[in-house]
């Protein structure tokens, strides 16, 4: 119940947020989410999958965009915006932290399927049946009791 008070709260706080912002800041952080995405991919190909790395690229992609993008606007409209370069660039951190995230909890499972599937494991105790000598008898392969027998 503690939860979903908490998600409903903080859904609702996001809905009355998004009432508050331009625009325009909406467009620059899904560019930067878009640009941040692409520069997280180019960095991981480069350092073969380093999280960090992955994430200054996600970082890194959005800033460069949004760097271009408020030169382009200074250069045609005379305005450049730092409240724009931020959302732009915060759209990249998110989707760094993001990706993080995820590669961290993929890797985890990974590791936990690779112990899973090296760990040794000893049958010996888990025998159910005597074994008596070292002989086997039809009986014992067919699964059938000795007591039959005798019987």
């Amino acid at each position: 119940m503690k939860k979903i008070l908490t998600i409903s709260l903080l859904l609702f706080l996001a809905v009355k947020a998004y009432g508050q912002i331009e625009q325009d800041k909406v467009l620059h952080y899904l560019g930067g989410n878009l640009y941040g995405l692409v520069g997280a991919g180019v960095a991981n190909e480069i350092s073969d999958g380093d999280r960090t790395w992955t994430f200054v690229g996600a970082v890194g992609g959005s800033l460069l965009i949004g760097l271009a993008k408020e030169a382009i606007d200074q250069n045609q409209y005379g305005g450049w915006s730092n409240e724009d370069l931020l959302a732009t660039v915060l759209g990249g951190v998110t989707i760094g932290a993001t990706i993080d995230i995820f590669k961290k909890r993929k890797q985890r499972k990974r590791e936990q399927l690779f112990k899973d599937a090296t760990k040794t494991v000893d049958y010996r105790h888990q025998m159910k049946f005597p074994i008596k000598t070292t002989e086997i008898n039809s009986l014992f392969v067919l699964g059938m009791s000795s007591t039959v027998l005798e019987r």
